[in-house]
């Protein structure tokens, strides 16, 4: 869908149309409202309507409800419901990455940056939950080319946590049977902190954390240095265990593309 096409499905859901849609005429901008600021708190107000009650069934004018503006005058400063989606959803996942890249830069020790990955996976979604949540839920609400753009960089996500697995099986350090199946895995468990987590509570951020990567790093079999993975079965010559397929491509939930 052109973006031309998205902008007009945006705002027909808050205003009549009559012929083709002209903008009406809008006062000046008040002082000390800088357009930045009211941008964000258009932002915040989307996401906050998109989580509680959906993306379809939000509309312009509750948006502009909720931030204090007309529907109509909403639109000097976002042009579609749609690009907000786009803008929360892409911004999610830069954000992560950005935090990936962070966390792993500190060392060269393959467990720890694993640790590292998933600390900073769990945090961002302790502490952004309604963003987690929406760009859980909403990938099928974005048209194109932005639910690839976010796809394609969900995988790319997915993927640095893969490697670094992957890595550490080759040196050693991990034993696991499919790096994709324990990556989807350790992803997922963000999403379900997103969904129980509060302030306040009986953990703290960093605590939760901490104890998330313990969990991440026994998903991968991490061995301890010189020793063997907790679990680890030994080797007899009469028992293997079966080889697992690569996971089927989904686009509904998880992490599974």
């Amino acid at each position: 869908m052109s973006s031309a096409q998205s902008e007009g499905r945006g705002r027909s859901q808050s205003g009549p149309r009559s012929g083709s849609y002209e903008r009406p005429h809008r006062p000046a901008r008040a002082e000390g409202t800088p357009v930045t600021d009211r941008r964000s708190a258009i932002r915040q107000a989307a996401l906050r309507l998109f989580a509680a009650q959906g993306y379809r069934s939000t509309t312009m004018a509750d948006i502009g409800a909720a931030v204090g503006i007309r529907g109509p005058s909403l639109y000097k400063h976002v042009a579609s419901k749609h690009e907000l989606l786009a803008e929360i959803m892409i911004g999610t996942m830069e954000q992560l990455i950005a935090d990936n890249i962070v966390a792993v830069s500190g060392t060269d020790d393959v467990r720890e940056q694993l640790r590292r990955s998933v600390e900073a996976h769990i945090r961002y979604h302790a502490r952004h939950r309604l963003e987690a949540f929406v760009g859980n839920r909403e990938i099928g609400s974005l048209d194109q080319p932005d639910q690839d753009r976010v796809l394609g960089r969900r995988s790319d996500y997915e993927r640095r946590f893969r490697e670094l697995i992957e890595q550490g099986a080759a040196e050693g350090a991990f034993h696991v049977q499919s790096a994709r199946i324990a990556s989807y895995s350790i992803l997922d468990m963000g999403i379900g902190v997103a969904s129980w987590f509060h302030e306040g509570g009986e953990f703290s951020v960093d605590q939760l954390a901490y104890q998330y990567g313990d969990i991440a790093l026994r998903i991968a079999g991490a061995r301890p240095h010189g020793g063997t993975a907790a679990g680890e079965e030994e080797a007899t010559g009469t028992r293997r265990r079966p080889t697992l397929p690569s996971p089927p491509c989904t686009r509904s939930g998880g992490w599974a593309r």
